[in-house]
C-alpha cells in the first residue's frame, strides 16, 4: 500500500507525517486474560526471570556494591512540583497525583537497560556455566567473580547493536563477567556513550547510519562466529522478560506507598520507545502484575514514530518511518529508531493502550523544568513520557482526568550523562 493510500484508510497519519504531537488509541487492547491466549509468554516467565535476577544477586552485590544486595531496582518518586509546571505550561488541571519512575537511577548503567540487557548477559552466562559443569543452582553465585568462571568467558563473545544505552548495558555487563564484547553503534549515538565503553574495554563499532545499519551489521557478523552470542534487540525473548520483571516490583512500591490499582483507582504509565523492547518488556510485566486497570502507552518523538506506525498499520517492521516521509533525526538518541521490532508490537498489540509522539523542543524544556522543580536530572529521551497525562486527558481517555488516577512516567536514563553533557541539555533552550 502506497503512503498516500494509507493516509486515506488512517487519517491520523497525515499529522503523524506533518510531525504534530499526537495520541493514537490501540484499537485491538483486549483485556490481559485475553491477551495472554495470543501469546506464548506468560507470567512463569517473568517468575523464571525474577528467580534468574535473586540468584545473581550475591555476584552482583560482590562486583557492584552500588546495588542494593545485588538487586538492580530503581526508586519511584512523587514529583508533585513538576505537576504544577506540566499544569501551568499547558493550561491544563491534571487532578491525580504523579510519579516519576526513576530508571534514570538504575545502578550499573543508570538506565532502563540495565534491566533487560545485563538480564540477557547474565542468562547466557548461566547456561555456558551449566553447559561447561561450573554450576549447579545449589552454588553460591558470587563464584562467576573468579577466575575459573572469567577464563571460559574470555573464550566467549557478545555483541550488540545500540544507539547507546543498551551498548552501556551490554557492554559494561559483559566486560566485567570477562566476555570479548562488541557493540555496533549507529551514527547518533553519542561519543561519551562511545568513550565509556572503551574505557571498560569494550570493542566499538561505529557506523554513519541509523541504528537498523548498527543492529544489522552486528547480527550479520555474529552470526558467522559460533562462539558469539547477539544481543537482538529487535527480536530477544531475554531481553523482553528481563524488562519484564519491573512490573511486580513497581506493583509491590505502590504498596508500600499505599497507592491502589483498581477500577477507580487507574494507573497510567507513559514509557518512551524506540524499537519497542525495553517499554514492551515493562508493559508486559506491569499488565501481568496489575491487571486490566493498568494503562500502558508509548512515547515517541514525532520525527521516528516507527512504533506508532508499525502498529497503527498493522505492518510493524514491513513498514519505516522513511516510507512515511520522516528522517529518523531527534535529539532523543535511545528513541531514533526507523522501524519497529515486529516482536514487541505483535505481542503487544492485545496490550497496549496507545502511542504518541512529542517534539524534541518539547524534551528539553521538560528537561529543564524538571531539574529545576524538583532536582531530577534526566537525558532528553527520557522525558518523553513527561507529556503523557497531558495527552491522556485532552484526548479524553476514560478516568484520565480523575483525582483517584495515579499517572507514572518512566524516567528511562540521565545518570550517567557527564556533567558538562547535560548542563548542554539543560542550556539547550538558551542557544
Amino acid at each position: 500500500m502506497t503512503q498516500s493510500e494509507w493516509l486515506v484508510k488512517l487519517p491520523l497519519l497525515q499529522s503523524v507525517v506533518e510531525k504534530k504531537e499526537v495520541l493514537w488509541c490501540n484499537p485491538t487492547i483486549e483485556s490481559v486474560k485475553a491477551g495472554l491466549l495470543k501469546t506464548r509468554l506468560s507470567k512463569d516467565n517473568i517468575t523464571d526471570a525474577r528467580n534468574r535476577l535473586e540468584r545473581f544477586a550475591p555476584y552482583l552485590a560482590k562486583v557492584f556494591p552500588d546495588t542494593d544486595q545485588g538487586i538492580i531496582e530503581s526508586p519511584l518518586t512523587p514529583i508533585p512540583k513538576m505537576k504544577q509546571e506540566i499544569e501551568a505550561a499547558y493550561a491544563i488541571d491534571i487532578p491525580g497525583r504523579l510519579l516519576l519512575k526513576q530508571d534514570n537511577a538504575l545502578p550499573i548503567s543508570g538506565s532502563i537497560k540495565a534491566r533487560g540487557g545485563i538480564y540477557e548477559v547474565l542468562k547466557h552466562a548461566e547456561t555456558l556455566a551449566l553447559d561447561n559443569e561450573l554450576l549447579d543452582h545449589t552454588m553460591d553465585y558470587s563464584q562467576f567473580d573468579s577466575p575459573t568462571f572469567r577464563a571460559l568467558f574470555a573464550k566467549h563473545k557478545i555483541a550488540v547493536g545500540s544507539t547507546g544505552n543498551l551498548g552501556l548495558s551490554i557492554g559494561i555487563m559483559s566486560a566485567k563477567l570477562g566476555f570479548d564484547v562488541t557493540v555496533h553503534m549507529s551514527a547518533d549515538a553519542k561519543q561519551w556513550k562511545k568513550d565509556l565503553l572503551r574505557s571498560k574495554g569494550v570493542h566499538v563499532v561505529e557506523y554513519m547510519d541509523d541504528y537498523s545499519k548498527a543492529v544489522e551489521e552486528g547480527r550479520r557478523q555474529a552470526e558467522a562466529d559460533p562462539s558469539c552470542h547477539f544481543v537482538d534487540d529487535e527480536n530477544s525473548t531475554d531481553l523482553f522478560l528481563g524488562y519484564a520483571v519491573a512490573g511486580e516490583r513497581v506493583a509491590a512500591q505502590l504498596k508500600e506507598q499505599n497507592i491502589a490499582v483498581d477500577e477507580a483507582h487507574p494507573l497510567f504509565v507513559y514509557l518512551p520507545c524506540g524499537v519497542g523492547g525495553g517499554p514492551g518488556g515493562v508493559a508486559f510485566g506491569l499488565k501481568l502484575a496489575l491487571g486490566d486497570h493498568v494503562h500502558c502507552l508509548f512515547a515517541e518523538p514525532t520525527h521516528s514514530p516507527c512504533m506508532m506506525i508499525g502498529m497503527m498499520t498493522g505492518m510493524h517492521d514491513q513498514v519505516s518511518v522513511a516510507d512515511f516521509g520522516l528522517d529518523n533525526k531527534t535529539a532523543a538518541d535511545g528513541l531514533a529508531v526507523g522501524t519497529a521490532s515486529a516482536f514487541v508490537g505483535k505481542t503487544m498489540e492485545p496490550f497496549l493502550t496507545g502511542c504518541y509522539t512529542v517534539e524534541d523542543m518539547t524534551l528539553f524544556t521538560l528537561l529543564k523544568k524538571l531539574a529545576d522543580s524538583e532536582d531530577i536530572w534526566l537525558e532528553p529521551s527520557a522525558l518523553a513520557g513527561m507529556t503523557g497525562p497531558v495527552q491522556v486527558i485532552q484526548s479524553k481517555l476514560p478516568l484520565a482526568d480523575s483525582k483517584d488516577t495515579t499517572h507514572l512516567v518512566w524516567g528511562t536514563g540521565g545518570n550517567m550523562v557527564p556533567e558538562d553533557e547535560m548542563k548542554g541539555y539543560y542550556n539547550h533552550m538558551r542557544k
